[in-house]
C-alpha cells in the first residue's frame, strides 16, 4: 500500500449536538494541538448514534448535527487544509471491514468492556447486537485510513485497546497491514457537568456548549452547584470535588489567580460569586476566538463541501485498505478464480454459438 510522509490521526463524534467544553477537555483540544504533527482524519460518526439513538427524529437531526460537529471542530481551532473529515455511513466499505473484524474478537471481551453497559443504561435501553459490536466497528473506523494515533475520551481508551487487539490478530493471522494504533487521553479527568451529579451532557442539559453566547456561559456558571455545605461566604468551603475549581483548573490558564481563590475559599473569605465570575471571564476568554472563526466559517456556506470532498477522500483511501485485507485473507483470490472461470466458460460458449 502507499506510504505516508506523516503518521495518521483518527478520531470523531456522533451527530447528536453541538460540541461542549467537554468535549474540548477530553479530546478536541488534542486534536487542534497535534493536527500539523499527524494527517488527520475525522469522521462524523452517524452509525455510531445509531446504537442507542435510532428513532426517526434522532436521524432526522444527524444532518444538521454533522454539519454542528465540524464548525464547532474549526471554531476551536481545527484547519480545515490540514484535517478530513468525513461521513461514516457514507464510506461504504467501513460496513464491510467491520463484517470481517468482527470475526476475530469474541463476545465475552466485548462484553467486558463496562462502557458499553454505561450507554445503553444512560440510553434507557437493552443491549442491542450493534452496541456490543461498537467496539468492532470503531475498529474498522481506526483501521480504514490506517490511523496511527487515536485521541479519545477517557470512557473510549479501552476501545481503542479492543482495536489494537483486532489489529495484532489480524496480522498475526493473515500478514501485516494494518499498524498498531495508540489511543491517548485528555490531560484532564472526564469533566463533571454544572450540576456536579455526572459528567457533562447534551442529554443532562449539564453543558456549557463552545457554542454558547457569553451571556449563556454567564448564566449556566452562575447557577453552578459548589459545596453544598457552605451557607455563607464567611464559611470555609471545600475546594477538593468542587465543580467550579474543577473547571478553574481546567480553563483558567491564570494559575495565580487560581491558588489566590483556592486559598481564600479555604479561609471563608471570598463568596462563591466572585469565584464564578472569575470563570465566566476564563471560560468567556476561551470561547470568544471560538466564536470569532465560527462566524466566519458560517458565512462562508463551506461546511457541507468540507464534508463532501472528505467523505470522497476516504472512500478511497478505505477501498485500498479493504483491498488489503481481502488480498490477505485469500478472499480477493477466490472471487478472481470465480471470475476468470466464469469468463473463460462464457468465452468458450459464445465461441462455439457462432456460425460456421
Amino acid at each position: 500500500m502507499t506510504q505516508h510522509s506523516k503518521p495518521r490521526m483518527l478520531t470523531g463524534d456522533r451527530p447528536t449536538g453541538k460540541l461542549h467544553l467537554g468535549h474540548y477537555a477530553g479530546t478536541l483540544r488534542n486534536r487542534v494541538r497535534h493536527q500539523h504533527d499527524y494527517e488527520s482524519f475525522f469522521l462524523v460518526a452517524d452509525l455510531h448514534m445509531l446504537t442507542t439513538k435510532n428513532a426517526p427524529e434522532d436521524i432526522a437531526q444527524a444532518d444538521a448535527n454533522a454539519r454542528h460537529l465540524v464548525l464547532d471542530s474549526i471554531a476551536a481551532g481545527i484547519e480545515p487544509g490540514m484535517v478530513t473529515f468525513y461521513l461514516q455511513s457514507a464510506v461504504h466499505e467501513i460496513h464491510e471491514m467491520y463484517t470481517l473484524l468482527q470475526n476475530i474478537v469474541t463476545v465475552a471481551r466485548l462484553e467486558r468492556l463496562p462502557s458499553l453497559k454505561d450507554m445503553a443504561r444512560d440510553a434507557g435501553i437493552e443491549m442491542p447486537y450493534g452496541l456490543l459490536g461498537y467496539p468492532v466497528l470503531q475498529a474498522a473506523d481506526i483501521l480504514c485510513v490506517r490511523s496511527h494515533y487515536v485521541p479519545v475520551g477517557k470512557d473510549n481508551i479501552a476501545h481503542v485497546e479492543i482495536t489494537r487487539e483486532i489489529a495484532r490478530r489480524f496480522n498475526y493471522l493473515y500478514g501485516e497491514v494494518f499498524p498498531i494504533p495508540e489511543g491517548q487521553v485528555g490531560e484532564v479527568p472526564t469533566l463533571v457537568g454544572t450540576d456536579g451529579q455526572a459528567k457533562m451532557s447534551k442529554s443532562l442539559n449539564n453543558a456549557i456548549f463552545l457554542s454558547d453566547t457569553n451571556k449563556e456561559v454567564e448564566r449556566k456558571v452562575m447557577s453552578m452547584y459548589t459545596d453544598p455545605n457552605r451557607i455563607r461566604a464567611d464559611v470555609p468551603g471545600t475546594v477538593e470535588g468542587n465543580p467550579v475549581f474543577i473547571y478553574h483548573d481546567a480553563f483558567n490558564p491564570n494559575r495565580a489567580e487560581i491558588d489566590d481563590l483556592k486559598a481564600r475559599y479555604r479561609a471563608g473569605t471570598v463568596g462563591d460569586v466572585e469565584v464564578k465570575q472569575k470563570l465566566v471571564i476564563a471560560i468567556n476568554n476561551l470561547l470568544d476566538p471560538m466564536r470569532e472563526r465560527r462566524a466566519m466559517v458560517d458565512k462562508t456556506g463551506l461546511i457541507e463541501e468540507i464534508l463532501w470532498e472528505g467523505t470522497l477522500c476516504v472512500r478511497e483511501e478505505t477501498k485500498q485498505t479493504l483491498y488489503a485485507m481481502q488480498k490477505a485473507m485469500g478472499l480477493s483470490g477466490v472471487w478472481n478464480r470465480i471470475r476468470r472461470k466464469a469468463e473463460k466458460r462464457r468465452a468458450k460458449h459464445e465461441q462455439s454459438a457462432e456460425p460456421a
